[in-house]
């Protein structure tokens, strides 16, 4: 197996493999292997949405394709905290993400790879009453949905995560909830689409639609064109500037998000648990995956200031813990530019979104996760990253046709939660696309949701 060394190693100099054990298959195109010529669905997008349409569609027997301008999971499918979660999400989320856990179960069996799939349940330990109330009126909310998701006491969240009592108001718990690691998984679902029958092409950029009428007629990408008769749009951040590049506004921006992984460290918890102050994660390796909401840098772009409106809420919401700036962006690669489908597109110029991480926030959620977590004394950082979200105003998925481009379904806006709800998200945008049933009701997710009246 071949691996793939990311450069998100920041601590001590010392270099790091975060996403590893790659394909054994050759996803590259070369002189032996041609890009088809046609197929019925082209996924753009190689994170785990994409990788997921691609591989529901093959099991369906529809010839597909996915491009990929860099490698599978080379941005934020590797890159997230790694938690396949039910608790506290949006109540539109959640018939969806009922599907998204049977799907990881089902891929967890068939996987020839152990990518850490492990059912331990996940927390969220309150500090104050406020924190508290806060989950009880979640839990009374999505008491429908009969999920296994109950109260703790004070004691019992203090002895949840080995500490004493007196610390705590409570907590909220859910033992059917799950957590992987994602720069293992999203790569073994690659090979399970491999396997099904998916044509998935790495370094393979697609820099256009082929329009015909207003309908899609195929993609043009670095290495040609492809006819074919529906599109998947699962780029993560890139959608937007993809979108816009064909003149169709999308109101979505990308937000750095950073977490960091300890050396091997005393038993703390079996599953995740989620603080205010920090999170945790087990690793495989014995240590912690380590993030905290909020641990976000904004940079401005032009599209911040074309969605200003839709997106004050949530800036007003979290102001005081992400930091915004003018950066490097608002000119780069996600900045606003147009590229016709014969030149060299943005998507070639950066295969890969890989944003160094702020020091100063590693190390604050460092010191945090120590004074959170007293076992964590003593234990160091080894490495840190960053990666690039891609946010709604209400940070919940655009999944769905787009208007004004027939055949295009888009499948984004995952908003810093999209690990563990990105099969559910692949396999609507797959059903939408191919024209099956739903499994889940998609006017939640619809895309012109947002859409001035």
């Amino acid at each position: 197996m071949r691996a793939q060394c990311l450069p998100v190693a920041r601590w001590g100099g010392a270099a790091a493999c975060y996403v590893a054990m790659m394909s054994p298959l050759d996803f590259s195109p070369g002189l032996d292997r041609p890009l088809p010529q046609a197929v019925e669905i082209v996924v753009i997008g190689g994170g785990v949405v994409g990788v997921i349409a691609a591989l529901m569609l093959a099991e369906w027997g529809v010839p597909v394709l996915l491009c990929e301008k860099g490698r599978v999971a080379g941005e934020q499918s590797s890159r997230n905290w790694g938690w396949i979660r039910i608790q506290g999400r949006d109540l539109r989320e959640i018939p969806l993400m009922l599907e998204s856990q049977a799907l990881w179960r089902r891929f967890g069996i068939e996987s020839l790879v152990d990518f850490g799939l492990r059912q331990k349940g996940i927390a969220y330990i309150a500090a104050d009453e406020e924190e508290l109330a806060e989950h009880e009126a979640w839990l009374a909310a999505a008491r429908p949905f009969q999920l296994s998701s109950h109260m703790l006491s004070a004691a019992e969240a203090a002895s949840l995560i080995g500490q004493e009592s007196g610390r705590f108001s409570g907590g909220l718990l859910t033992p059917s909830d799950m957590h992987a690691e994602p720069a293992y998984a999203v790569p073994a679902l690659a090979r399970l689409a491999a396997k099904a029958g998916a044509a998935i092409f790495e370094g393979t950029a697609v820099r256009a639609l082929d329009l015909a009428g207003g309908r899609v007629a195929g993609v043009v990408t670095e290495h040609g064109t492809v006819a074919c008769r529906a599109v998947i749009l699962a780029g993560g951040a890139w959608c937007r500037p993809f979108l816009e590049n064909i003149g169709h506004t999308l109101p979505q921006l990308a937000v750095r998000a950073q977490a960091l992984r300890t050396a091997p460290a005393p038993p703390i918890v079996p599953g995740p648990v989620g603080m205010r102050r920090a999170s945790l994660r087990p690793r495989l390796d014995g240590g912690y995956t380590v993030g905290r909401v909020g641990a976000a840098r904004f940079d401005l772009i032009p599209a911040a200031f074309a969605h200003f409106r839709a997106f004050l809420p949530l800036l007003r919401e979290s102001w005081r813990t992400t930091r915004i700036r003018f950066g490097p962006e608002f000119f780069g690669a996600l900045g606003r530019r147009r590229w016709r489908a014969d030149q060299l597109s943005p998507m070639e110029q950066a295969r890969m979104l890989d944003p160094a991480p702020d020091s100063k926030i590693s190390a604050a959620l460092l010191r945090a996760a120590q004074r959170a977590y007293p076992q964590l004394q003593g234990v160091r950082a080894v490495e840190d990253w960053a990666g690039m979200i891609d946010v709604t105003p209400d940070e919940v998925p655009l999944i769905g046709p787009v208007a004004g481009l027939e055949g295009l379904t888009l499948a984004t806006g995952m908003s810093g939660h999209g690990f563990g709800l990105g099969p559910g998200a692949g396999l609507l945008a797959a059903q939408l696309a191919a024209g099956r049933e739903p499994a889940a009701d998609p006017a939640p997710f619809a895309v012109g949701r947002f859409a001035r009246s």
